[in-house]
């Protein structure tokens, strides 16, 4: 071949590059614009050589260079916005993909790169419009109909990102990203068996996917398969040892895996795996909330309270907008003092304790709380004036969320604030409830076992009422339902007597619940703001926990420190409530029998 011709080289250059063999593409290019320097679509040419060798900037100079000799050239802009965005720089990116469609508006590559861009700056409607147009234009095109899929995704649409993946394998079957992309929403939707589908095809496709492994790690760790979600998460750290979120994963499964005999070295185990991922990634934010709630799960408060203050940089934690500087436990000295209220109903109930410490620091304590619970708490101790959310708020000096205190107060496992009761029922209706129950024969058992639906780990920690049936079999025993709101429906389909007292409850306040609680012998309750509720009142309650319960409840005890009235029932394996329920019956067993001797 002569290279000395313009034709040969220009022939040499396309086949090298139709062999991907970029880089001697790219010396042929340069080798042919010495012959023929204003040569514009060369210069494009040699620009994308460069791209797929990873030389952005000199393939950003090829781009900008063909622009120079003809500023109207549509796959010059949108091959310059390409590198752009690259690079991070969206804004000019989108310059460069716009001015591509003003020259060209049936340019179907440069509407779904010009949706990347949106995408990228949160203009998710805007995303959504041009990569509907590539389709409108081009409607085989499968990026395209992958990409909607993710803005979808983001806007909360499920549904449609689902059939925008498919419609996008049906094109193109090979498509790596489409099925691992359907993955990820299938496993949102809980459809485990389908997202682990996508993910194997994903990885049979493209083994090298370290993506796909982290995400069927974490699905198959959400089945139970811990194994072989270990495995899957260490695979995907051998593929790419910086990956922060699959070295945070492996220590969820290692939290989640640990039978009663060895949940310490498991735990001791995912602390390393968190710390090793803050290593790669120092402010990440779930990594340190994982890693002080296994420090707390392990009774080690003083590494785990500081620690915990990272929820607040947490997605899906809310982040309170006070201006007011957050107090630092320093006497306050007759400023005032705003607690407030930051995640559940049970967590309000059990750090709503140390009001009366932070009052004996000589200030004055304002508490919001959560409407229903703004009567019960109107009667403990140490708060000077309590508020609901969303309440108009008087002048204050200083602002703490509940569960800082404990941090605040530097509290370990020996100084927990565990005096009882700190929680009281209204006078009138305690003697009312006490009234009536005096009448009811038996040993009488509250039971809860729906706990709110909203919450993270509720299929885990709840139980359906069918399983407390063994309780109905015991001589002088008698059921009482505590429960308000959601599965109380259960009650219309068990086959056994429950009297159901939450039906007569305001569902809106707990003042009924606490009065009527007061007035039986024992209660029995998943772990929900019930378990709070009892044990706040100094009741004899026993808490029913799942295999890994939340870090509160700490490992293997048997008692809490925070409520000295409290028993806790743990799972010996996972999913078993059927081994829970049956020791939970001879306890009563042992109960009842022992008032019986009083």
């Amino acid at each position: 071949m002569d290279l000395t011709n313009p034709d040969a080289l220009l022939y040499l250059g396309g086949l090298q590059m139709s062999q991907g063999h970029f880089a001697e593409a790219a010396a042929t290019f340069q080798q042919l614009l010495q012959l023929r320097p204003a040569f514009v679509e060369l210069y494009n040419d040699l620009g994308v050589a460069f791209a797929q060798q990873g030389k952005r900037e000199e393939a950003a100079a090829s781009f900008q260079r063909a622009l120079a000799l003809k500023s109207d050239y549509p796959e010059a802009h949108n091959n310059l916005g390409i590198v752009l965005a690259q690079q991070g720089q969206w804004d000019q990116a989108i310059i460069h993909y716009s001015e591509a469609l003003r020259l060209r508006p049936d340019y179907a590559e440069a509407h779904n790169n010009l949706g990347i861009a949106r995408a990228r700056q949160g203009q998710l409607d805007e995303a959504i419009t041009h990569y509907g147009e590539a389709l409108r234009l081009r409607p085989e095109y499968a990026e395209a109909h992958n990409n909607l899929g993710l803005a979808l995704v983001e806007q909360g649409n499920g549904d449609a990102a689902l059939a925008s993946y498919e419609q996008a394998l049906r094109l193109q079957p090979n498509y790596a990203e489409a099925h691992y992309n359907r993955g990820l929403v299938l496993a949102k939707m809980e459809k485990l068996d389908e997202a682990i589908a996508s993910y194997h095809e994903a990885l049979r496709l493209r083994p090298d996917y370290a993506e796909a492994y982290n995400n069927l790690g974490v699905a198959l760790g959400n089945k139970g398969q811990l194994e072989e979600s270990v495995a899957c998460l260490r695979e995907a750290l051998r593929l790419k040892p910086d990956y922060a979120e699959a070295c945070y994963n492996a220590g969820l499964v290692l939290v989640s895996s640990g039978s009663l005999r060895v949940q310490e070295q498991k735990l001791k185990e995912a602390i390393a795996c968190y710390q090793q991922a803050l290593r790669i990634k120092p402010d990440y934010a779930l990594a340190h909330k994982d890693l002080a709630m296994a420090w707390l799960r392990l009774g080690d408060f003083e590494q785990g309270w500081p620690e915990y203050e990272w929820r607040w940089q947490c997605p899906d934690v809310p982040n309170p907008t006070f201006a007011h500087p957050r107090w630092d436990g320093t006497p306050l000295a007759g400023r005032t003092i705003l607690l407030h209220a930051e995640q559940g109903l049970g967590d309000t109930l059990q750090f709503i304790r140390y009001a009366p410490l932070v009052q004996q620091t000589g200030g004055k304590v304002l508490a919001i709380c959560q409407p229903s619970l703004f009567h019960l708490l109107s009667r403990s101790p140490g708060i000077d004036d309590l508020l609901t959310t969303g309440s108009r708020l008087p002048d204050f000096d200083v602002q703490a969320p509940l569960l800082s205190l404990p941090g605040i107060f530097r509290t370990t496992l020996a100084t927990i604030p565990a005096q009882v009761p700190y929680l009281f029922a209204d006078p009138q209706l305690r003697d009312q409830w006490q009234m009536e129950m005096n009448r009811r024969p038996g040993f009488k058992i509250g039971i809860a076992w729906q706990g709110n639906p909203a919450h993270v780990q509720d299929r885990r920690r709840s139980l359906p009422l069918a399983g407390f049936e063994p309780l109905t079999r015991l001589e002088r025993g008698e059921l009482y339902s505590l429960q308000v709101g959601p599965g109380v429906d259960q009650l219309a389909h068990v086959g056994f007597p429950v009297i159901d007292l939450g039906s007569r409850f305001n569902p809106a306040c707990f003042q009924d619940a606490a009065a009527a609680i007061l007035a039986l012998d024992l209660v029995i309750t998943v772990d929900s703001a019930i378990a709070h509720l009892a044990g706040g009142m100094g009741i004899p309650v026993w808490v029913l926990l799942p295999y890994v319960p939340d870090w509160r409840w700490l490992l293997e005890r048997e008692d809490s420190p925070w409520y000295p009235t409290m028993r806790l029932f743990r799972q010996a394996e996972r999913e078993d409530w059927d081994g829970v329920i049956h020791r939970v019956v001879d306890a009563v067993i042992e109960q009842i029998a022992g008032t019986a001797l009083i």
